[in-house]
């Protein structure tokens, strides 16, 4: 036995939904459709924030750098969920398992700290508008949005490479990623060491931001309550509805996952929540970003005008 607990598996095998292999079928048109969408709609919004030249305060580019994450992080775990739900042998090689894991905890860091940034964002734009240009410079968001990256990544490269170290008991994991509470599930024993790690990135990247984020927004709320106008504050509550809305979905799933008590159908629960936050929040984002936001729309306009043209003047 102390021989297998030492085991270095090449190969994990993933759960998934294989108790409900009815509805393997319908999760999977379901999964694809959202998969397509989100590649659609955030490359789309990438696109025109980097060709349209309207497109180029502070908030469009950290609003690249979600759209971005977006991608990656669906693209980290849904092309291998679509493959499995078709296949009998749900399976994924030790490489894989990490590439996933670091890939996911990585975006969904980074994206705990973008929030925060675009949060202060949208505070400096309402509560200072004068000192915006000079606050939110082009040299000043860039460097906020590689703090944000280099913060994710980081933290992602320490969580997976303790996660990795410990010897598993077994290669089953029930899940249909590599998520990695569902992998430390198979540890033989516990860690200490990997438990403090986990606690202290839980801390750093979940209610910390998130308390920024709060702060922001009362002092914008004072602020806008003070706008005698009517049209004046809903202009200001319109710019930051879109970013509070993605605000409520995202850690509206995190947290309830993470913080949720744990029972005999947690793990189920689990994996219906990361599935809903892994394609159905990506794919909202563009949208939401893009319903109310007239730039966005009339950039979309001309973008759609150009390659028109273009085509025209090919068919000639």
């Amino acid at each position: 036995m102390q021989g297998e607990n030492l085991t270095i598996w090449n190969l994990f095998f993933l759960e998934g939904f294989s108790r409900y292999p009815e509805l393997e079928i319908v999760l999977f048109v379901f999964s694809l459709v959202m998969y397509l969408i989100t590649l659609l709609g955030n490359s789309t919004l990438i696109l025109i924030t980097v060709l349209d030249s309207c497109l180029q305060s502070p908030m469009y580019l950290f609003l690249g750098n979600l759209s971005f994450m977006d991608i990656c992080y669906t693209s980290a775990s849904i092309p291998t969920l679509l493959v499995n739900l078709l296949s009998c042998q749900k399976t994924i090689i030790f490489s894989g398992c990490a590439v996933q894991m670091y890939v996911s905890l990585a975006m969904g860091s980074t994206e705990c700290v973008l929030l925060a940034v675009m949060a202060y964002d949208r505070y400096v734009a309402i509560c200072n508008p004068l000192r915006y240009p000079i606050v939110m410079n082009r040299q000043v968001c860039v460097q906020l949005a590689t703090v944000s990256w280099v913060t994710g990544c980081l933290t992602a490269l320490l969580e997976t490479s303790f996660a990795l170290q410990i010897p598993f008991c077994g290669n089953l994991i029930d899940h249909f990623t590599c998520e990695i509470l569902a992998v430390l599930k198979l540890a033989c024993t516990s860690s200490l060491l990997m438990d403090m790690v986990m606690l202290v990135v839980s801390v750093l990247l979940l209610p910390i931001p998130l308390l920024l984020i709060c702060i922001s927004y009362v002092l914008i709320l004072s602020t806008v309550l003070r706008i005698s106008s009517a049209e004046g504050r809903n202009k200001a509550f319109s710019t930051c509805g879109a970013h509070l809305t993605v605000v409520i979905l995202y850690y509206g799933a995190t947290l309830s996952m993470y913080l949720k008590p744990s029972s005999s159908s947690s793990q189920e629960i689990d994996k219906v929540i990361s599935l809903l936050y892994g394609v159905l929040t990506p794919m909202l984002n563009p949208i939401i970003y893009s319903l109310r936001n007239k730039e966005v729309k009339d950039a979309m306009k001309r973008l759609l005008g150009r390659i028109t043209l273009h085509q025209t003047r090919e068919n000639l």
